[in-house]
């Protein structure tokens, strides 16, 4: 899996892009997602005080992500979260009602919902009969106005029984609402498999709103991570296929910046990659995708002091172009994992030096 050549830029050192946003000694704090308000500086971050499970925390920056508040007050039922953590925005198709949607992964899968931006949240309650790993990993608006949500599980979670193979059958799920999150339909299988270990789909539409991708962790580390497409609004997907090595990683989210670019924030798991274990961002373009070509360069966002533990990414673009990206990871040696965010503009980079990185920015 040798990293094909796409030039690199280390920002890592850079501390003056770093913005911490929770931190806790002795506490492992991890996993976090965002989301960025209409307002376009009001962002929300929630993330478990634990690894992948424990109380879920939430944040509130009204800058843009520059400063964040005290930990806010939650529903005494978040402290049962057995998993990490995801919030998105869903907005009702047929009164244009803006909601929250907080969702907790494994079995039974359990979301909770705010109708004032996040000030006040109900409890976590029972989304159904089911549930899933990194519940939910996507979630995307369709153009009949319904939201597709995916995620996967790998026979553990999925019922109450767990229905585990070997090797373990890793399977990718779906699910819609159409009444501005406040129900989900039975998740419906898209792919499932036991040669690959797929998981973890983070969905991204094309600019001109014809094709969605979803971007696949390879759990099992012997093929790339890979990709899905849908002409037709998540009710087909292609069979996967594998990306370049320039995007070898787990947990892609993507973003567009205003020149149209696509800005993929991920953890490098490329065993040939100068950044095996650190924070990424992947810079290319959509049409990138759909051919498998490498992109145009990539961001080390920060250097991991652990072999692998990181990611987990939220990534948000602010009206000026700012993107502001947001992870965990082991920052300082010997310390527990905490939450930082990491700013910056695509304009002020030109990678025009030789492939192989690292560049220095100018």
């Amino acid at each position: 899996m040798l990293l094909q050549a796409v030039p690199f830029i280390d920002l890592a050192l850079e501390t003056t892009r770093q913005v911490v946003v929770d931190r806790e000694k002795g506490v492992y704090l991890g996993h976090p997602t965002t989301v960025l308000l209409e307002d376009g500086k009001t962002m929300i971050c929630v993330y478990p005080r634990g690894h992948g499970k424990g109380p879920i925390l939430l944040k509130r920056s009204e800058d843009g992500g520059k400063t964040w508040g005290d930990r806010q007050l939650t529903p005494d039922n978040w402290v049962t979260s057995l998993e990490t953590p995801t919030i998105h925005r869903i907005i009702e198709p047929v009164t244009g009602h803006k909601r929250l949607v907080l969702w907790s992964g494994l079995y039974p899968a359990r979301f909770a919902t705010s109708d004032d931006d996040g000030t006040n949240w109900s409890p976590l309650q029972k989304a159904g009969d089911w549930g899933g790993i990194v519940v939910m990993s996507s979630v995307e608006q369709l153009r009949d106005g319904r939201y597709v949500a995916l995620f996967h599980d790998d026979g553990r979670f999925f019922t109450s029984k767990p229905k585990q193979t070997t090797p373990p059958t890793f399977t990718l799920y779906q699910t819609f609402s159409a009444d501005g999150g406040l129900s989900w339909g039975k998740p419906q299988s898209i792919w499932s498999g036991q040669d690959v270990n797929l998981c973890e789909p983070g969905i991204i539409r094309s600019p001109d709103g014809r094709t969605l991708a979803i971007l696949l962790r390879e759990n099992r580390r012997v093929k790339n991570s890979q990709i899905m497409f849908s002409s037709d609004e998540a009710k087909t997907w292609s069979k996967p296929k594998e990306m370049p090595a320039s995007l070898i990683g787990d947990r892609h989210v993507g973003k567009y910046s205003p020149d149209g670019r696509l800005v993929i924030s991920f953890r490098d798991t490329n065993k040939e990659s100068p950044t095996n274990g650190d924070w990424m961002a992947w810079v290319g373009t959509f049409e990138d995708l759909q051919k498998g070509r490498p992109g145009q360069f990539r961001l080390r966002l920060m250097d991991n002091q652990d072999s692998w533990d990181c990611g987990y990414p939220g990534v948000e673009v602010l009206p000026d172009g700012t993107f502001v990206c947001t992870t965990y990871g082991h920052w300082t040696k010997g310390e527990e994992p905490y939450v930082v965010s990491v700013r910056f503009r695509l304009e002020e980079f030109k990678p025009n030096s030789p492939a192989g990185g690292p560049l220095r920015n100018e």
